[in-house]
């Protein structure tokens, strides 16, 4: 089983998102990487039901791509380290503005803080 979901609008988002991507000819991990290329796609992604920029950033991580994808683990590592509470771009931002002057790939250090503080909570 590739996926367990055991809310309906979970497996509705799902489904929507699968008939995007086949509607767009994605059929393989590299053709996801390059449509995720084009704001267009992006944009199109964020008219799925229950689909907002943290989704997209995760699916660009599960297909290669190095992305922040703010969730509530990244929002209290910032918040304990005195970050304001911020949009979702401007946190994610941060993040790539601090991975960038620590030398760090974006990706690594989004999920070095999400391991970090899920196993706190």
């Amino acid at each position: 089983m590739a996926m367990k979901f055991n809310h309906a609008q979970k497996v509705a988002t799902a489904h929507a998102i699968t008939d995007l991507l086949a509607a767009d000819g994605v059929d393989t991990r590299e053709d996801l990487h390059a449509w995720l290329d084009h704001q267009a796609n992006r944009a199109a992604l964020r008219t799925v039901k229950g689909v907002g920029p943290k989704s997209i950033d995760y699916i660009g991580n599960l297909v290669g791509r190095s992305h922040v994808a703010v969730d509530v683990h990244l929002r209290a590592f910032a918040v304990d380290a005195g970050v304001p509470d911020l949009p979702y771009d401007q946190l994610r931002a941060v993040y790539e503005e601090a991975a960038a002057l620590l030398g760090h790939d974006k990706g690594g250090l989004e999920h070095a803080v999400w391991r970090h503080k899920s196993k706190a909570t």
